[in-house]
């Protein structure tokens, strides 16, 4: 993404554009919230040091492929934490739902 001119209709989008830094790269990016942008930013930035840190290349395309494995694998992670916390919960509420019915 570039930064927004005259000529450029996004220049008239809502969206702000944020200058953010990610494994010494500089990228020029548009949303509606520049916090979450920079947040997200930073934890990409940390993943991929993290990562170079761990590996033996100096590569940063695989360090990136590497990076978002990792963080695929953490949200992959926490999508199965919450469906297992649903299930638990719709359990409990079910058998809490049976024993009001039986007590009828």
């Amino acid at each position: 993404m570039t930064e927004p001119t005259r000529s450029n209709p996004a220049h008239n989008n809502p969206n702000e554009y944020v200058t953010v830094e990610i494994y010494d790269q500089l990228y020029h990016l548009s949303g509606q919230d520049p916090v979450h942008i920079r947040e997200l930013a930073a934890v990409v930035d940390a993943k991929m040091r993290a990562v170079a840190a761990h590996g033996r290349t100096a590569d940063s395309l695989r360090v990136a492929v590497l990076a978002a494995l990792n963080l695929a694998d953490e949200v992959a992670q926490a999508t199965s934490a919450d469906l297992q916390l649903g299930h638990a919960r719709a359990t409990n509420l079910r058998m809490l739902l049976d024993e009001v019915l039986d007590k009828d």
